[in-house]
């Protein structure tokens, strides 16, 4: 399997996924990564000191991370948004080869980047020989710049995949997709081409006189500056990257792990790390660090006998399910991940070797649908899964109904299992894609790539909604309310089951997700963050403060006073529930009665406060009424512990005038009365 096609497979696979799957507030008002999953995909390592940069794919967490602790902490550079397949280091100047927009470079350890003048091209490859830098293209050959990246020029190597670099003196080795490794001793004005001319070359690199050229089938070695080549004993495996420390070389290969050598590759040994994608290595003093396919950057300390994952929250979370105070997260390719703290910490559960899109869970069931592999559960929190009879489908989505099971696929529609997944039938849905499923009664609504469609028998027969245009990524209801986000066009509100649909306000973005607790519904985009509605899709509020500057959240869930939101590249990250809905605890202390306050400021415009306190743990309902009695808005409705609360009311929707509020509780009720003036 040649290099270009792993490379652009996976990424048309990542685009289709990405297409059709599609105030300031102070610190403890924002969101906060949680540790982990660990993981994510890691491309390129350089070394600059003590310092470590790493180049990832994942829109959202991709771009470059540095650690400067061996891997301990990981922080994202101002580098955001890119997809980095290679990076090269000299000096102050760090480059960064990315697909799609050409070359990068940083002077300030990745504080600060500027896109150089080479910036339409897909960049696999970077060098830096002496001022001169070198940029391998994917189909235009090698570019040349002297002068930092203000302007570039291409080599007479023109017309050549060039997926890999390597300088030595004034010798510069360009790896090719189909012509093997061509040589240049006068930066890039003329190339020769080497006795290896027939192999795709995935990385080339340079250890004294040793020139190691890694291909889809194994490692070919030069001593006499590519005049001949050797081909070594490790001849079966396609090899992406090397890295040398002492006489010890590394080899990553694709699928199956670290290989090492200690005589130049006469002999070969396969390290524990044996069934990973390996895409880059490096090392600093003894340390060994491995950028993977899946699981980020792994560390050995002892020439690779032993590995640990270093935590690099890069992993592209599809959903988040609970079970009791057990959180349960599902990962592109690394399957199923467990915390019991809220986030504090992730294992890996046994099911550690699939792309996971869903997950449900009911009573000790644990339910997750997988790529290809149909759906598994798990009855004892992930220690052990079993394989389901839907065993050959993609499964992008669940729904509970009683004990019926739907699952919703691509390509093959809704199937139902009645025995916990011992059995599935198609039902009558059977030739769409369902990306999401939604109960509401005995009404169930299917979110496809043709809009939506109900069922009022358990799936027996189908109808399409009037919502028939859209591609529907996600729904949910709230009452009698039924939410459906779609693909670029935002999300529409059925109030009666589907026979009319109305685009709500928040109409412009790719909704992925929701979420619903009381009246509030949140919902998670494409590349904008989370939002909330209160008022049933009216208005929305901007709840993405403290995530990176753009997030693609694929998946929330509101458990343990948190809700928690997966995305694509930056794990998982929560926020406090009732700060996110505008309800803050004032106090704990026990107030030593009911006692709603006068809002504050009043008269306002367009928001205003109101506090209220709680003697003990009671239902709370505070609701909005404008001056003729009409109830307009739920601020508050949950149970909420002892104490002293307040919470904001937005007003920017309705007009000036006088409004009431209401607290209502276990036997005691008040309201007040606020002035709008615009």
């Amino acid at each position: 399997m040649k290099k270009f096609y792993k490379i652009f497979t996976l990424t048309l696979f990542f685009f289709f996924i990405v297409h059709f799957t599609l105030n300031i507030e102070n610190c403890m008002s924002q969101w906060i990564q949680t540790n982990g999953p660990y993981g994510g995909i890691v491309f390129s390592l350089a070394i600059s000191g003590n310092n470590i940069f790493a180049g990832t794919l994942g829109y959202g967490g991709s771009g470059v991370y540095l650690s400067s602790n061996n891997g301990t902490n990981w922080s994202h550079t101002a580098l955001y948004n890119q997809y980095v397949y290679s990076l090269a280091i000299s000096g102050n100047n760090i480059i960064a080869g990315t697909w799609f927009h050409g070359v990068y470079l940083s002077t300030d350890n990745g504080t600060s980047w500027s896109q150089t003048a080479l910036n339409n091209k897909d960049v696999g490859s970077v060098a830096i020989s002496g001022s001169n830098i070198f940029a391998g293209t994917d189909s235009n050959g090698v570019y040349i710049s002297t002068n930092n990246g203000t302007s570039w020029s291409q080599t007479t190597l023109n017309n050549q995949y060039v997926y890999s670099l390597a300088t030595s003196g004034n010798n510069i080795f360009a790896g090719t997709s189909t012509a093997g490794v061509y040589l240049s001793t006068n930066n890039g004005t003329i190339w020769t081409q080497t006795s290896l001319n027939n192999q795709f070359i995935n990385c080339l690199s340079i250890n004294g006189n040793n020139i190691f050229a890694g291909t889809d089938n194994g490692i070919f070695l030069s001593t006499n500056n590519g005049t001949t080549w050797t081909q070594t004993s490790l001849n079966n495996q396609s090899v992406n990257c090397f890295a040398f420390s002492g006489n010890y070389i590394f080899a990553g290969t694709w699928m199956n792990g670290v290989f090492f050598s200690t005589n130049n590759g006469t002999n070969w040994t396969q390290t524990p790390l044996n069934y990973q994608y390996v895409y880059s290595l490096a090392t600093i003093g003894n340390n060994l660090f491995a950028g993977t396919w899946g699981n980020g950057v792994l560390l050995s300390w002892n020439n690779g006998n032993n590995w640990n994952l270093t935590p690099f929250n890069n992993q592209w979370i599809h959903c988040i399910s609970a079970l009791g105070n057990n959180l349960f997260a599902g990962t592109w390719y690394d399957g199923v991940y467990l915390s019991t703290n809220n986030g504090n910490d992730w294992t890996q559960t046994s099911l550690n070797n699939e792309s996971i899109y869903s997950l449900i869970t009911r009573g000790n069931y644990i339910f997750t649908g997988t790529l290809d592999s149909g759906v598994y559960l798990s009855t004892n929190n992930g220690t052990n899964w079993i394989q389901t009879g839907l065993n050959n489908k993609t499964v992008y989505s669940f729904a509970l109904n009683g004990n019926n099971i739907f699952a919703g696929t691509v390509g093959s529609g809704v199937f139902l299992s009645t025995n916990n997944g011992t059995n599935w039938i198609q039902t009558g849905l059977n030739n769409r894609t369902v990306m999401a499923l939604a109960i509401n009664g005995n009404y169930i609504f299917a979110g496809s790539d043709s809009g939506v469609y109900l069922s009022t028998n358990n799936g027996t027969n189908w109808t399409q909604t009037a919502l028939n245009n859209q591609y529907v990524l996600s729904l949910a209801t709230l009452g009698n309310n039924i939410f459906a986000g779609t693909s670029n066009n935002g999300i529409y509100l059925s109030t009666n089951n589907g026979i009319n649909w109305t685009q709500t306000a928040l109409n412009n973005l790719s909704i992925r997700c929701f979420a619903t607790l009381g009246n509030n519904i949140f919902a998670g985009s494409y590349n904008n963050g989370v939002y909330l509605s209160t008022n049933y899709g009216a208005t929305w509020i901007d709840k993405s403060q403290g995530f990176n500057s753009i997030t693609w959240v694929y998946s929330l869930l509101i458990a343990n006073n948190y809700i928690f939101a997966g995305t694509y590249g930056s794990s998982v990250w929560r926020r406090g529930y009732m700060e996110a809905i505008g309800i803050k605890q004032i106090s704990e202390n026990i107030p030593s009665s009911y006692m709603l306050k006068q809002n504050y400021p009043n008269p306002f415009n367009p928001s205003t406060n109101i506090r209220y306190d709680l003697p003990k743990n009671s239902f709370v309902k505070i609701v909005v009424f404008d001056a003729l009695g009409r109830e307009i808005e739920t601020l508050v409705n949950e149970k909420q512990t002892a104490g002293t609360y307040e919470v904001t009311f937005n007003a920017s929707q309705y007009p000036s005038g006088v409004y009431f509020y209401r607290l209502q509780t276990d036997g005691y009720t008040e309201s007040r009365k606020m002035s709008l003036i615009k």
